[in-house]
């Protein structure tokens, strides 16, 4: 069963890109939510043949997401596809030109991505991950930027969760569990600059993750 990982930084981890490293097994994964739950779930159930893969490229938005879909999804042929991206369409759109407020575009964009993978494999399981941010923590010198970003993070948020409902696809909600973390002891502590999550970030991300597959899989994985 081929479980594949897609996103953006938070899902590419440093991880090896270049076809020619692929040989390298240490270094595919990278150093995210994707290796805890790679190495916990191979290791409990050697026996099941799960081979994890790992597409997520750092600084990817919605955009490009769809560039590459080809190559990096569909040419993968993944029985699960797990997918984590919008905090860059939130944290990375707003120059003066770039509104989409509504983020009818990154609905839209997600829309094209999953029908098209849905159309080339009908019993595709699908695992869609809410994007999160801890955008006080950026410190804004912009307002208009700042209150935007909180709006559109919402407003990013919703839209993951209607396209999850629309294509049957497991939601894990993220951003209510660094909600409740976020003071304890510190924001730094869950997420270091705002977006990117420390080691402790991944942990928890993990643990959600894990236990959404569980459904999937039928396995029994406890975080």
């Amino acid at each position: 069963m081929r479980i594949l990982f897609q996103g953006d930084s938070i899902t590419d981890g440093n991880r090896y890109k270049d076809e020619e490293s692929r040989w390298d097994k240490n270094h595919q994964i990278g150093h995210t939510y994707a290796y805890i739950v790679t190495s916990l779930f191979t290791m409990k159930y050697p026996q099941r043949g799960f081979e994890f893969i790992n597409r997520g490229v750092s600084g990817n938005r919605t955009e490009e997401l769809v560039l590459r879909w080809e190559k990096d999804t569909l040419m993968e042929k993944p029985d699960v596809l797990i997918l984590l991206i919008g905090t860059n369409d939130v944290c990375c759109g707003y120059e003066g030109r770039e509104y989409d407020e509504d983020a009818s575009g990154y609905e839209e964009r997600y829309r094209l991505l999953l029908t098209q993978a849905r159309g080339q494999n009908p019993d595709l399981k699908i695992v869609i991950m809410e994007p999160f941010a801890y955008i006080d923590a950026q410190a804004p010198s912009d307002i208009a930027s700042y209150d935007f970003k909180k709006r559109k993070m919402k407003n990013v948020q919703a839209k993951s969760r209607k396209i999850a409902k629309e294509f049957g696809a497991v939601f894990v909600p993220l951003q209510h569990i660094f909600d409740k973390t976020i003071d304890t002891p510190s924001a730094k502590y869950w997420i270091w600059d705002g977006v990117h999550p420390t080691e402790a970030g991944h942990g928890l991300i993990a643990g959600e993750l894990c236990r959404a597959l569980n459904k999937i899989l039928l396995t029994d994985i406890d975080f």
